[in-house]
């Protein structure tokens, strides 16, 4: 089994992606494909050195980019032989069992829907976003690649969620939270009070509405809302663990005995801020299309590449695409005899 990786997306161009595929290669195992310009991969691995012959690694040549400006319509169409459009295009011919990319990700979901089409019956594919919690990860969907829905989509991103949550965390029966801006039934726009009865009716384990707060306590596995809200959450959450962490920096070092008190608790200051990182979990899938996607941020570091590449593998391993299409399958027919 090998995984794709889009060697050449992301802010930073090779070096982060090139550093992240030999870490998961020599920690987890991973075989790679890596998509990209092929002699300038060749000689990023040759000056970490990684032998030109090592089975690990093959290298795909992509010469061109979608550049994160660019709009990714327009440039999939100009740039067949982009590394994004390939890398899609390795997974629809089975050479690879999932992708990477840290590249444009309206482009990523592009390259998708063109290469490895929609599971049937799936009305949009959703970016399900780990979210680090007190209790530990809960997945939100959507984290921005619909902004506008309607609420039988939200119905199906929790489906979704559900299943990626069950195959990744391992928890048999998943809880689902709609994100609205007060706890009672009623409270929010018309697209949660229409959600709302729906996933109530929808045989999850839906614990109604949960506000903004409620995330990042891990009071539901799973939280659901369309993806303007979601990815404005996201930031905002990313903002705020930054800012927590660097106001907590500067306490530290104010003072002497500061400084001490800092010392003594360097370990867990460690974990905590571990836990905290999105590095750890690497990126987001993309549920919804017909094989493994894994969305990962622009500025994405080698340990998020690294641990990108492990969730990808993860995912191709445990039979999530399938899953997910027998559940989408099941609902269609339920939805169809509740009409007959």
């Amino acid at each position: 089994m090998k995984i794709a990786l889009d060697a050449a997306g992301g802010d930073h161009g090779l070096a982060p992606n090139i550093d992240g595929a030999v870490q998961a290669a020599n920690a987890w195992g991973i075989d790679l494909i890596l998509v990209g310009p092929a002699e300038k991969i060749r000689a990023e691995l040759s000056s970490r050195g990684v032998a030109q012959d090592d089975p690990r690694f093959e290298v795909v040549d992509a010469p061109d980019l979608v550049a994160m400006d660019e709009d990714p319509t327009a440039a999939c169409r100009a740039k067949p032989r982009a590394s994004i459009l390939v890398a899609a295009e390795l997974v629809a011919q089975a050479r690879a069992a999932g992708m990477v990319s840290a590249g444009h990700s309206g482009a990523t979901m592009v390259a998708a829907l063109w290469h490895l089409k929609r599971i049937p019956g799936v009305l949009r594919p959703a970016i399900a976003v780990p979210v680090p919690t007190a209790k530990g990860v809960t997945v939100l969907l959507d984290g921005g690649a619909n902004v506008d829905c309607k609420p039988w989509h939200l119905v199906q991103f929790a489906l979704m969620g559900t299943i990626l949550y069950r195959h990744l965390y391992g928890k048999p029966s998943p809880t689902v939270g709609l994100l609205a801006i007060g706890e009672e039934e009623g409270k929010g726009n018309d697209l949660v009070k229409e959600t709302f009865p729906r996933l109530k009716s929808s045989g999850l384990d839906f614990r109604g509405s949960v506000e903004g707060r409620d995330v990042p306590l891990g009071k539901t596995d799973v939280v659901v809302c369309d993806g303007f809200v979601g990815n404005v959450l996201i930031k905002t959450m990313e903002g705020t663990a930054a800012a927590v962490m660097g106001i907590l920096k500067s306490e530290i070092i104010a003072k002497w005995h500061h400084r001490l008190a800092g010392v003594l608790l360097k370990g867990p200051f460690t974990r905590l801020r571990r836990k905290m990182s999105y590095d750890e979990y690497g990126g987001a899938p993309l549920v919804g299309v017909n094989g493994i996607v894994v969305v990962c941020h622009g500025g994405s570091n080698a340990r998020a590449i690294a641990h990108a590449l492990k969730s990808a593998a993860k995912s191709a391993d445990s039979g999530i695409v399938a899953a997910m299409k027998e559940a989408i399958a099941r609902a269609e027919a339920l939805e169809q005899n509740a009409k007959t």
